[in-house]
Order: C-alpha cells, then sequence, then structure tokens
C-alpha cells in the first residue's frame, strides 16, 4: 500500500516504515503528526485518486530527527570582467518515518 502526500509545496510517494526528509516541519522529535492532503492512495490494482484529495484519508508519521542538507555552491561568474561571486547554501530539513496509511 502506498500514498501521495503534499508536505511543503512537494508532492511525495510514501509506504508504511519509509523515513524521507521534508522540509521543516514544526514539531518536536518524538512527536507523532498526520498529513491531511493524501492525493492518491493505491493498494495494488485499487487506486484511489482524489480530487484534490481524499476525503477522510490520512498519513500518519513520527519526527525522527532535525537537521541541515550537504552544502550546495552558488558561483555566479563574468568572464573577462573580474567578477566572480560564490555562495553557499545549506536546507533544513525534518525527517520522518511514515507509520501508519489510513483510507
Amino acid at each position: 500500500m502506498y500514498a501521495v502526500i503534499t508536505s511543503g509545496g512537494k508532492q511525495y510517494r510514501v509506504v508504511e516504515g519509509q523515513t524521507l526528509k521534508l522540509e521543516t516541519l514544526p514539531a518536536e522529535v518524538g512527536e507523532t503528526i498526520s498529513f491531511d492532503k493524501v492525493l492518491m492512495i493505491g493498494n495494488g490494482d485499487d487506486i484511489k485518486v482524489g480530487a484534490p484529495s481524499l476525503k477522510g484519508a490520512k498519513v500518519e508519521a513520527s519526527i525522527v530527527s532535525h537537521g541541515r542538507h550537504k552544502k550546495i555552491y552558488i558561483l555566479k561568474f563574468r568572464r573577462r570582467k573580474h567578477h566572480r561571486k560564490q555562495m553557499g547554501h545549506r536546507q533544513n530539513y525534518t525527517e520522518v518515518k511514515i507509520t501508519q496509511i489510513a483510507v
């Protein structure tokens, strides 16, 4: 059984027991959160699609940790102009573990 949920403006395909890194969520480590914006639930050949989301469907998850991704480097360069600008960025994330998919 799998579900497609929306969190932080992005869509994720999740199954029970999976851990994934989402945009930062305002919750403490160990808390349980639920995602109500479930776009689709599939179980073998039985697929339910919402318009835009399924009524009464919920995905439960527990917060595993908070952290920051690896640093990415942004480089702006203009040739022959003695111009070079370099910046770095680390995005915050919340790691969650999917515990239950309820229809």
